[in-house]
């Protein structure tokens, strides 16, 4: 049987049980800090060796950072995320044909995160969509709201070109060729993950999503403008990244933090949610093919360094990650070489 769709209107004036974390794991809001030096990229710079540095520096020293002027128009980026309001406004009947709880399942409207293995749910709703190569999945995207396709699929094309962009920066930082990632993780997949987080009664007691790191190599990520809800480890404090006009959050995966021999780190985030509003996002993710071989550079290595991790091919690292709860500890210490 389904699980209770959040987006299909029953209000709680309580939590339900099933969605209340252990004191222990509690979001504890009052203890998030605001920091004002959280990296600002601007991608219109014309000085690219400062370009470069911008980017390791906030690669190393963060695990994500947020950039403007990043060849996205600001047009498309309000039409996506209304055209996802729409998307989880309408009737109940029309959200739950599309209704699946496996994780598999490359095309599906769910609930939390994975509703089979967990006992505490996330007050989320998500669309997840794959994106890549676009001519075949998207007849099977959902054909409403009027529009929907038109409007995400360009969005998925401006997106996936933006993280090519960003991964030749990545590569550029790390002393390597400009092409060198993009090559490694091979014909790149694509998904997207359109994310629903009603009010709640009561947020101290839940997460929207809780502490996790990406398995992919890197996450492009629409934030709501007007809601704020993520928030990133840093030092062992959680840091709020409130939203910029305009700008997208970039999170560095799993896969980077391999391939660089953890020189860059997979940022551990998490989604809040609050009494008063809803708050959506968008987040796009850039994958390697299944059967890439994800390992450091011999010239991240060749001084002596052991590297960190095995190597292991993109699928046997997904499967491995969708076999857990998201709040285990981090996938990458089950590939450590020692």
């Amino acid at each position: 049987m389904a699980a209770q769709l959040l987006s299909n209107g029953v209000l709680h004036k309580r939590l339900p049980e099933n969605y209340i974390r252990p004191e222990s794991q509690r979001p504890k809001l009052n203890e998030v800090i605001n920091d004002t030096n959280i990296p600002l990229i601007d991608l219109s710079l014309s000085d690219k060796s400062l370009l470069i540095s911008q980017i390791s520096y906030a690669c190393h020293s963060y695990g994500f950072f947020q950039v403007v002027n990043h060849g996205i128009g600001k047009e498309d980026l309000e039409k996506v995320m209304e055209i996802a309001k729409q998307f989880f406004r309408l009737p109940k009947e029309d959200k739950m044909e599309l209704y699946s709880d496996d994780p598999n399942k490359k095309i599906r409207l769910s609930t939390s995160f994975n509703v089979k293995k967990e006992i505490v749910h996330n007050w989320r709703d998500y669309l997840r969509l794959h994106c890549y190569p676009l001519e075949e999945f998207l007849p099977h995207w959902p054909s409403k709201p009027t529009f929907f396709k038109d409007v995400v699929s360009t969005y998925c094309r401006e997106v996936r070109e933006l993280g090519f962009k960003l991964l030749g920066l990545i590569s550029l930082s790390l002393g390597l060729e400009e092409e060198y990632i993009k090559k490694v993780l091979g014909e790149q997949e694509q998904h997207m993950a359109m994310n629903y987080y009603p009010p709640c009664p009561q947020p101290d007691l839940t997460y929207g999503l809780p502490a996790h790191t990406d398995p992919n190599a890197l996450t492009i990520l629409l934030q709501d403008q007007q809601v704020a809800g993520l928030q990133v480890l840093k030092e062992e404090k959680w840091i709020a990244v409130n939203p910029v006009p305009n700008a997208l959050v970039i999170n560095i995966g799993d896969q980077i933090q391999a391939l660089s021999n953890g020189r860059y780190k997979s940022v551990w985030h998490r989604a809040v949610v609050n009494t008063g509003n809803e708050r959506l996002s968008v987040a796009s993710f850039l994958c390697p093919c299944s059967t890439a071989i994800i390992g450091p550079p011999i010239n991240l290595i060749e001084d002596g360094a052991t590297p960190i991790y095995r190597n292991f091919t993109y699928d046997e690292y997904y499967k491995k990650f969708w076999s857990r709860n998201l709040d285990q500890e981090h996938c990458l210490e089950l590939f450590k070489t020692q």
